[in-house]
């Protein structure tokens, strides 16, 4: 074969094709494409074949740097040759073309660029069987080092894309698995190449590249984030016109994309959140059924964004939630439950209070939408919720306790709640001092303020903590005195001992008030229960009087004087009516220090007090003891007569043995006191004589057996 080809193309043409000097090579392959001429008219295509044969096997393989040009140079001379008639040789010509683009010689790479450039001019569209190796080719020169090899090759590039997007050989589907792989490469130049190509083929009316979008989608998200502003504007507008397309487009897979497009809103790149949180909002208003089994992964993806530093990608995150939010899906139809439950529940331990209240609100959404179904996952989320109510937000809180009160419709939950804010008040008593009110008033505006404050009582009435019980009974004795949420709540309280439901709350209540001497005064004064109020403070002993009694004493007394007692103060207009209403206010000021100011707010309000006939002072020019005289008339006044309703004999006993507890505990813990203080202080001394022994020894003089023998 190649004795056939020598004896076609004459020795010097050879030799000249081989020669350094770019002219001789020009001008030999401008013969070689003369004789190839005459073969092709000739219609014998064997000595074509033959004259292949042998540039591709004597030059374009040689090891010499000038044959391999020759070589290139000679087979485009072929083509050229050949024209119409090239096709049917094209098997032999474009291989070894191809494989010259990976010579390591940067100007045989550059001539197997120019040569496959006036090989496609001849041939066109009957090259596209080799497209894939082509792009592939053309991918790694796009990269290349040389820069008269980019240039090349990107003048090839230009001639290909007109090519394909004239010809109706192309095959999309064989060439997006390449385009898919090359998708991940960094290199900018290469980043920019198939971004090219994207944009290219897109344009192509009969290529259909929105139905493979998912192949390339990843890819084209990827270069948002390149360190070239050229590369992301190009990436951009890449997208951009796609979504376009996605808009207009009946028939689109939103499903694979979706899973694309949540990776991607995790990006660390901000560029690439904003695009990805956009497209997924976009998705959501046009996505329907196809979008259901993907909602909780689309939910991951929204809540952190809504935190996001950056303005524009919340905004975005925050419409795309109230979208997601308002589709009303069937549990029928693919949508996950407890998918939903468990990116809430993850949002909800997140570091940022906005994202944590919209966990929340989709807690909200899904108990009224699908209550039963949500409640059946109640044993994975219900400790994070209650664990939330010591959440530092107090937007945070409010929220936790609106899902509570949802779910608290069913009994054994609602204890469970109440147990637990205990269980946490008593771990955490600044929470108690801080949020403590707050929690509790929520609770009773969502639940009822009777139905709160009994189960308070009824769990308190047994805690086993007797300080902290009775720290507990004072915060929601303040709240019940103070809160405007709980006004109902009094009412009924003043009920007490003319109404069959007041007497039963302030029994409910008494059980657990009793642990706080102050508490059940209180309660005795809102309840107008003055006769046993006196009771309770006359069976006060010393132990009881101590600096945290008087600071509560000094917080009902300022207290005496707010709106919530008002009725209590206009009953002082008829002391005659009142009389043991008058000696439970002296009793309180008898306990009280004269020099303190809570004294003189009650001493001063008692001196305004108009009594009557039936009232006698025992010693009128002494304010600070007016005992009081109650004539036989007096005392038999109405409130006496309620009296029977409740049994406050009964419940005297109950205070009294409630408070000998705190005492006896109270004397253990001194007992303790000491005896800690006792065995620290004996371990002191043992340590102070072992010391001074030693140094005793040390310093005694030495024996006069010792002084002789020295």
């Amino acid at each position: 074969m190649a004795s056939e080809a020598l004896s076609i193309i004459p020795g010097a043409v050879l030799r000249n094709l081989s020669d350094k000097l770019y002219e001789k090579r020009k001008n030999a392959a401008l013969e070689i494409e003369g004789i190839v001429k005459q073969l092709a008219t000739a219609g014998d295509h064997d000595k074509i074949s033959a004259v292949i044969t042998m540039l591709i096997g004597d030059f374009t393989l040689s090891a010499q740097a000038n044959h391999r040009k020759g070589g290139l140079i000679g087979l485009a001379a072929v083509t050229v040759g050949l024209t119409t008639e090239a096709a049917q040789h094209l098997e032999q010509i474009v291989p070894p073309v191809i494989y010259s683009f990976n010579d390591q010689d940067s100007r045989v790479r550059y001539y197997a660029c120019e040569a496959l450039y006036n090989i496609a001019k001849v041939v066109r569209g009957d090259f596209i069987i080799y497209f894939n190796k082509i792009f592939d080719a053309l991918c790694k020169l796009s990269a290349d080092s040389d820069a008269n090899v980019q240039s090349a090759a990107h003048l090839l590039d230009r001639l290909v894309k007109d090519i394909v997007t004239e010809s109706d050989q192309f095959s999309i589907e064989e060439f997006i698995p390449l385009l898919r792989e090359r998708m991940n490469v960094l290199n900018p130049y290469v980043r920019q190449f198939l971004v090219g190509w994207i944009t290219v083929l897109d344009s192509v009316p009969d290529i259909d590249m929105l139905g493979f979008l998912p192949d390339f989608l990843d890819g084209l998200f990827n270069m948002l984030s390149d360190s070239s502003h050229e590369i992301r504007q190009q990436a951009d507008a890449a997208l951009s016109e796609f979504l376009q397309e996605i808009k207009n487009s009946p028939n689109v897979d939103y499903g694979r994309m979706a899973e694309i497009l949540v990776r991607r809103a995790g990006s660390s790149d901000e560029f690439t959140r904003l695009t990805s949180i956009t497209w997924i909002n976009e998705f959501v208003k046009l996505g329907g059924d196809q979008l259901v089994p993907y909602y909780a992964d689309i939910l991951g993806a929204i809540l952190p964004c809504i935190s996001d530093q950056e303005e524009k990608i919340r905004v975005v995150a925050r419409e795309t939630n109230e979208e997601l939010r308002a589709i009303k899906a069937d549990p029928t139809e693919g949508f996950d439950i407890g998918a939903i439950v468990s990116i809430a529940k993850r949002e909800l331990n997140g570091e940022h209070e906005a994202t944590r209240i919209e966990a929340l609100h989709w807690f909200s959404t899904l108990l009224a939408r699908y209550r039963a179904e949500f409640l059946a996952y109640l044993n994975d989320i219900f400790d994070p919720l209650l664990n939330a109510l010591s959440d530092p937000s107090d937007a945070v809180v409010l929220l936790v306790l609106e899902v509570h009160a949802c779910i608290a419709g069913e009994p054994h939950h609602f204890h469970h709640l109440v147990s637990y804010l205990i269980r946490t008040f008593h771990n955490n008593h600044v929470l108690l001092e801080k949020r403590g009110a707050l929690i509790v008033r929520r609770l009773c505006v969502l639940l009822g303020a009777e139905k709160v404050y009994r189960k308070f009582s009824t769990i308190l009435e047994s805690e086993g903590d007797l300080d902290f019980a009775s720290t507990m009974v004072q915060a929601l004795n303040l709240i019940l005195l103070t809160s405007t949420e709980l006004a109902e709540l009094r009412s009924l309280l003043k009920k007490s001992l003319v109404d069959s439901c007041g007497k039963d709350l302030f029994e409910s209540l008494y059980s657990s008030w009793s642990h706080s001497p102050m508490a059940t005064i209180s309660l005795c004064l809102l309840a107008q229960a003055y006769n046993h109020a006196v009771c309770v403070i006359q069976s006060l002993v010393e132990e009881d009087i101590h600096v945290k009694f008087l600071v509560q004493l000094d917080k009902l007394i300022r207290l005496l004087e707010t709106p919530v007692f008002a009725c209590l103060r206009l009953q002082l207009l008829e002391p005659g009516k009142h009389t043991w209403l008058l000696k439970t206010l002296y009793g309180l000021l008898m306990l009280l220090p004269q020099q303190s100011a809570a004294f003189k707010i009650l001493r001063t309000r008692l001196k305004t007090v108009p009594f009557g006939e039936n009232l006698k002072r025992t010693s009128s020019a002494n304010p600070y003891s007016q005992i009081l005289q109650v004539t036989e008339d007096g005392n038999r006044n109405q409130d006496t007569l309620n009296y029977i309703a409740i049994n406050f004999q009964s419940r005297l006993h109950q205070f009294e043995s409630m408070q000998q507890q705190h005492r006896d505990h109270l004397r253990n813990q001194l007992q303790s006191r000491k005896s800690a203080s006792a065995l620290a202080l004996s371990q002191e001394i043992r340590r102070y004589e072992e010391a001074h022994s030693s140094i005793s020894e040390i310093s005694r003089p030495p024996s006069r057996t010792s002084r002789n023998i020295s």
